[in-house]
Formats: structure tokens, C-alpha cells, sequence
């Protein structure tokens, strides 16, 4: 489990209210999910290479946390690594992601989870462009897009930081 006792009543440099879901709204969240969202976000699975929705997406906006909202990557941040799922070089803010070190399957890698629900997001690589040298791999399943101009979601009703729309 990663530890996100440090976040509680926490706010980002971005602004946004890091505080974990009180256990009913988790319940609320989780329940709008489907089985391969369950799969991945609450099981820490990894959906096929190549098949995921942002793998190839183009527009111009953010991709913030499927099950919590939390604004997590820049459209601009995005980049074609070739492994067959979205990948990113940089967070909106290094405070939205909790990394665990994850021994699953023989290997020692980072696993990526959002900061606030604990939703399983991915792994980060050291193998990404410049300037952090960072491959932030995700599942298109944990995350949602919100168009430039629109504004973010706010599932847990905190209200975003002022102004706050995708970008």
C-alpha cells in the first residue's frame, strides 16, 4: 500500500486537495467502474499493449486519474515510446503520483499510483526524453481526458484550484 498518510489535508504546489476519499466516497468511486477498470485501477493489472484508447490521442488537454479525478499529465507532456501505451515525461505535479517499488513478476520496477485514491496508474521507467528522462507508462483505463478549456472533474467535490480548466 503506498503511503499517503503524509497527504492527508495536504495540498499540491498545482493546489489541488490530496486528502484520500473518506471510505464512502471510495465506495461511490469504485462503483462507477467497469470490470477492466477494476482490474487494472483496484488490482494493479495491466491492460494489453496497443489496445488502450490514449495509446495514439492527439488532442490537446489533460489526463487525470479515472477513479478520483486528479489532474495527473499534460496533453503536452505526452509521447510516442513505441511500448504500446500512453506514455508521459512529465506530471502536472510529482505531489499527484505516489511511487511503490514493485518485486511483482521477477523484476523491480516503480509502480505509479494516483496520490490521492491510491488508483493503480502504471510504472515509471528511467528510459524517457528529455528533460527528466522519465517514461511515465500508463494504462489509458486509469485515466480520463478533459479537453482544453473544459473543466476538471472535481469527483470528490473540493472544488478545483481557481480558474482550474484542462490545458
Amino acid at each position: 500500500m503506498a503511503d499517503t498518510t503524509s497527504t492527508a489535508g495536504r495540498h499540491s504546489r498545482a493546489g489541488f486537495d490530496l486528502t484520500p476519499p473518506s471510505p464512502e466516497q471510495f465506495r461511490t468511486l469504485v462503483a462507477n467502474l467497469d470490470d477492466e477498470e477494476r482490474r487494472v485501477l483496484l488490482d494493479h493489472g495491466t491492460e494489453r499493449p496497443f489496445c488502450g484508447v490514449f495509446n495514439e490521442a492527439k488532442d490537446k488537454g489533460t489526463y487525470c486519474c479515472r477513479l478520483c479525478g486528479l489532474p495527473l499529465f499534460k496533453s503536452g507532456a505526452k509521447f510516442e515510446s513505441g511500448t504500446g501505451w500512453p506514455s508521459f515525461f512529465d506530471p502536472i505535479d510529482r505531489s499527484h503520483i505516489a511511487f511503490v517499488r514493485d518485486t511483482s513478476y521477477g523484476m523491480i520496477r516503480t509502480e505509479i499510483r494516483c496520490a490521492r485514491c491510491e488508483g493503480h496508474l502504471g510504472h515509471v521507467f528511467p528510459d524517457g526524453p528529455p528533460p527528466t528522462g522519465e517514461r511515465y507508462c500508463m494504462n489509458s483505463v486509469s485515466m480520463r481526458f478533459v479537453a482544453e478549456g473544459d473543466p476538471l472533474p472535481d469527483e470528490l467535490g473540493r472544488g478545483a484550484p481557481e480558474g482550474e480548466v484542462a490545458g
